[in-house]
């Protein structure tokens, strides 16, 4: 444990009790619900279907879970890794840039925040000890293999989603947020987590507002 688990057993009273009940709120949700939850968040998506967003989260989650399923070889040049500090404040545990060389940016405060609010919630069993460094190196791996054109558009074809039609000839078009959400299946099925990152990515958003505000 570190000083931020500390921190996180210090807060007062009401601050630990809201905590804990907005966590409990979100891990009630399936991991498609939080994944279609991503999607609705994501510009453009304000006013789609809702269930057509369950659709396309659970396509996204499967096609991510599968991709890693696979065996297909990774990139040939796999990214730098850095680890650095400023993922709280940045609310990031990782970022992936392809530009000027691949890289992954590891942020180590918010992976021990987050190491720290699994043990604090009681959570280890789907996010065991030691577990979201992986998690966060296999979610970037998977960016940088969706940006390849032919999985790329697998996962459009998968989607489904008709930007263009033109008598009997259609468009596929891009949805946002579904890579987000494929690489997120990508990474628990790699790791082997019992739910999806996404549960603590949100409960970590939570986590941080809580100790900023105590």
């Amino acid at each position: 444990m570190t000083g931020l688990f500390r921190r996180l057993t210090e807060l007062s009273a009401a601050r630990r009790d809201s905590l804990s009940a907005e966590c409990e709120r979100l891990a009630a949700f399936t991991d498609v619900e939080l994944a279609a939850r991503l999607l609705a968040g994501t510009p453009t998506h304000e006013a789609r279907d809702s269930a057509l967003l369950a659709r396309w989260a659970e396509v996204s989650t499967g096609y991510g879970a599968e991709l890693a399923r696979s065996g297909a070889a990774g990139p040939a040049d796999p990214p730098r890794v850095l680890e650095r500090d400023g993922g709280l404040n940045r609310g990031l545990m990782a970022r992936y840039r392809s530009r000027p060389v691949s890289t992954v940016e590891l942020y180590v405060d918010a992976l021990a925040l987050g190491e720290d609010l699994a043990a604090f919630l009681g959570w280890q069993r789907w996010f065991p000890p030691g577990s979201l460094r992986a998690t966060a190196l296999a979610h970037e791996e998977a960016h940088t293999r969706l940006h390849d054109t032919g999985v790329r558009r697998a996962l459009r074809h998968r989607l489904g989603h008709t930007s263009l039609r033109l008598g009997r000839f259609r468009i596929l078009g891009h949805v946002a947020g579904a890579d987000e959400v494929a690489a997120h299946g990508y990474a628990g099925a790699v790791v082997g987590l019992g739910r999806t990152p996404i549960l603590l990515t949100a409960a970590l958003t939570g986590a941080v507002l809580a100790l900023g505000e105590d």
